[in-house]
């Protein structure tokens, strides 16, 4: 299996015949692209929303929508799913009647509870592989079609967030064959009772992880619609570039702070095989993209900067907090029975405060006071609105002085009070609070101070 590239297409390389047609030509550019998984279609200029949303609210009966406060009702939903695919088909010039057939009967299927999400949620993959793979033939291309069901993507019960069971990858060595390319359907996998069970929402990269994994590729390829992954949001910084190499660490900050570029557990495997994973555009396939590896020479101090809106920060002060074995703990298990993620917890020897999404808190905050108030008694409860979290990142800000105090100099400069600052005990990020008002001012001041390179005008 030695020389085999996964290459994995996000919903906007899918989305329409233009767009697989793309995919088709940088298949068809290097041999050694035999394994592909592919997403189910995104927006386009036809329909404003995402195939996989439309079948969710298929399958809840138009309340995915509805809760949105979108007046898009189950029956509107049916008729724009089984028009996308009947455009792919019809545009791509193959043949497709019994496509259309089969996915109009699984629409109709009378499946019940989650069973009934999970399994409509996965027809967008599903159906966009077999196009895919239909296609690739008309066009000459020795290509097979190899479902989950079919290879033994085997997943755990929990609808709507499946994990992928050890044995998958045995079955995957076994039945997945590499002499010809080979089209897999992202996002989904089949338990051991033989149901279909969705993975979290942008799963199709997991498939394409694993799947690298367990062939043992040389590389995989994550095709999407940008050129890499950016210094920081382009469309707030256009001289911001593309970072052309990050390691595992570096995306996993960036990737746990806003940088939504890429599912993180994809890489977890990918990571213990050290295979490496590029990231890049089907719609400028010349661009190297980023490359994410195990292990670099870092040639700056901050690689990047992620940013986080909408956050609150629960502050507490209580004597000897510090001194108090599993204070701590009780506290986080309390947002734990809440379903609040936390994200950060700087302490001193008396006060502590825990970082939330501020929506998180949403017809919580009451009960949650009190339930802090019960067990821990504190002296002082607080709670912060409107924060911004901005967190420089970077492997060659380790052992270098000085970073810290430039960063907050920026701020400084920009008349910006800084309300949070915590240091990864990595020291490969820094993570500022800021009230949410600054939150533009603050990302560029930081971005001049720490990224902008000094030939920049």
């Amino acid at each position: 299996m030695s020389g085999v590239i996964v290459s994995k297409f996000g919903g906007s390389s899918v989305a329409n015949a233009g767009q697989i047609e793309k995919v088709r030509r940088i298949v068809a550019a290097d041999p050694r692209r035999r394994l592909v998984v592919v997403s189910a279609p995104g927006k386009d200029a036809g329909d404003s929303e995402k195939v996989t949303d439309h079948l969710f609210n298929i399958a809840t009966d138009g309340e995915h929508f509805r809760l949105r406060g979108k007046k898009i009702d189950a029956h509107q939903s049916h008729a724009r799913v089984i028009a996308k695919f009947e455009s792919l088909i019809g545009e791509l010039a193959i043949d497709g009647a019994d496509i259309i057939a089969d996915l109009a009967a699984d629409l109709a299927s009378a499946i019940d509870g989650r069973k009934r999400i999970d399994f409509f949620a996965s027809r967008g993959e599903h159906y966009c592989a077999k196009v895919i793979a239909r296609y690739f033939k008309s066009k000459g291309m020795p290509t097979r079609l190899s479902l989950p069901e079919d290879v033994g993507f085997i997943v755990s019960e929990r609808f709507g967030n499946a994990k992928v069971l050890p044995c998958t990858y045995a079955n995957l060595r076994e039945n997945v064959n590499t002499q010809d390319i080979t089209v897999i359907p992202g996002y989904y996998g089949i338990t051991q009772k033989g149901d279909i069970a969705v993975l979290s929402r942008g799963g199709s990269d997991l498939t394409g992880g694993e799947v690298a994994f367990a062939m043992d590729a040389i590389l995989y390829e994550n095709w999407t619609d940008t050129d890499g992954v950016y210094q920081v949001d382009p469309r707030l910084i256009p001289e911001a570039s593309v970072i052309p190499e990050l390691t595992y660490k570096e995306i996993r900050l960036l990737s746990a702070r806003g940088f939504n570029v890429f599912h993180f557990d994809a890489m977890v495997n990918c990571k213990h095989k050290n295979i490496p994973i590029n990231i890049r555009n089907t719609n400028n396939p010349d661009a190297a993209g980023t490359m994410i590896v195990s292990a670099r020479t870092p040639r700056e101090t901050a690689v990047g900067i992620a940013r986080m809106d909408g956050l609150a920060s629960v502050y507490l002060e209580k004597d000897m907090i510090g001194e108090t074995v599993g204070f701590t703990q009780e506290l986080l298990d309390i947002f734990k029975s809440f379903n609040i993620n936390t994200h950060h917890y700087p302490s001193d020897l008396d006060d502590i405060a825990v970082i939330v999404d501020q929506i998180d808190l949403t017809g919580k905050v009451d009960d949650l006071k009190k339930a802090i108030h019960e067990r821990l008694h504190p002296n002082l409860l607080e709670i912060h609105n409107d924060l911004c979290l901005l967190s420089p990142v970077g492997a060659g800000m380790k052992g270098t002085p000085g970073i810290m105090a430039a960063a907050a100099n920026a701020l400084y400069q920009e008349g910006i009070n800084i309300e949070i600052v915590d240091q990864g005990p990595a020291q490969l990020s820094i993570h500022f609070g800021i009230h949410q008002k600054y939150g533009d001012t603050g990302l560029k001041a930081l971005f001049k101070a720490m990224l902008k390179h000094k030939d920049t005008k």
